[in-house]
């Protein structure tokens, strides 16, 4: 072991303390709550509910679907790095756990969805930074399957000004967020730079780091990617009937590089689920598409009740029971 790092120790579970993990979920829905204010006073509800009458129920009924396949694929890609993490979690637990992350997608910056990594390391009865590289992962093949789609779709679509520098910076932060020694050369930079300080904590961040090769296997790298790829194709297809229910004739790739796009600028906030900034490029690129204005708020907030919300709500409805689950389980 080098001088300048210290020592990994043992990686034994700590007994679970029940003050702090209520203390936690308190937090986490306290943030939850804070998300939910901001986002509920930048909404026109009852436009939205004026434009969904428009819809069928057949309508709305295959734009849930497309999301929740979208949410299933995602959820089975968590499993996927849960295996090759070697924590061994039943497929059911870890949906659930997936899916009650969700409750916390508008929390700032989505930290909220960390809960998952409670879960995931109490289920599998296992230290929380053995589980850290499955979050850096799920961010990281979003990051790559979005910019891939981005960048596939911008020769045919309509010209997005910073579309291309978007793309590219997406998936250099999905590059840089699954090379382990790059991250845990940075760890070691902030440590020495920090005047050696938090020994502990640098040496968490660093295993952390580094466990994230197990998703260098090509069986995980190609099924990680293809998984978020077909889930974000599916919110993708949604939004781009959504458009021509409305009567907004926007081809497929120029529908695919508004939503990418979109979701990505939101990212970039950090505001409660992209707020703000998400619906602000939506509407200003779908009217650019030769959308008139009162079909692009339509859509931009009938695709975000069904994607965001539609989330929001099946992980309040999840959330009990993971919570529930991570204790029985993990001891």
């Amino acid at each position: 072991m080098s001088r300048d790092f210290p020592g990994p120790g043992p990686l034994l579970p700590r007994p679970p303390s029940r003050a702090r993990d209520r203390l936690l979920v308190a937090g986490l829905l306290i943030l939850l709550t804070i998300g939910l204010l901001g986002v509920s006073r930048g909404t026109d509800w009852a436009e939205i509910g004026r434009v969904a009458a428009r819809l069928t129920l057949d309508n709305i009924a295959l734009l849930l679907a497309l999301s929740l396949l979208n949410y299933f694929l995602r959820a089975v890609r968590w499993q996927v790095f849960s295996r090759a993490l070697r924590l061994q979690v039943p497929a059911r637990t870890g949906l659930l756990h997936y899916f009650g992350g969700f409750a916390m997608s508008v929390t700032p910056g989505k930290i909220g969805e960390l809960v998952r990594l409670r879960w995931l390391a109490r289920a599998a009865n296992a230290p929380v930074e053995r589980a850290a590289p499955a979050a850096l992962g799920d961010r990281a093949f979003d990051l790559a399957a979005m910019a891939l789609l981005l960048s596939t779709a911008l020769p045919f679509a309509i010209r997005i000004p910073g579309a291309p520098a978007i793309a590219l910076l997406a998936l250099g932060s999905a590059a840089a967020a699954t090379h382990p020694r790059l991250l845990a050369t940075l760890v070691g930079l902030a440590y020495r730079l920090s005047g050696r300080r938090f020994p502990r904590l640098t040496a968490r961040l660093r295993r952390a780091a580094l466990s994230l090769g197990a998703f260098g296997a090509p069986s995980v790298l190609i099924g990680a990617l293809c998984l978020g790829l077909a889930g974000w194709l599916a919110e993708i297809w949604a939004f781009h009937l959504l458009l021509g229910w409305l009567g907004a004739e926007v081809g497929f790739a120029t529908a695919l590089a508004i939503f990418v796009f979109s979701t990505l600028a939101g990212g970039l906030t950090g505001a409660p689920g992209g707020l703000g900034g998400a619906e602000a490029a939506m509407v200003a690129l779908i009217t650019v598409a030769g959308v008139p204005l009162p079909a692009a708020i339509a859509a931009t907030a009938l695709i975000r009740f069904t994607t965001l919300w539609f989330a929001v709500l099946l992980g309040l409805m999840a959330f009990p029971f993971a919570e529930r689950g991570g204790r029985t389980t993990g001891g």
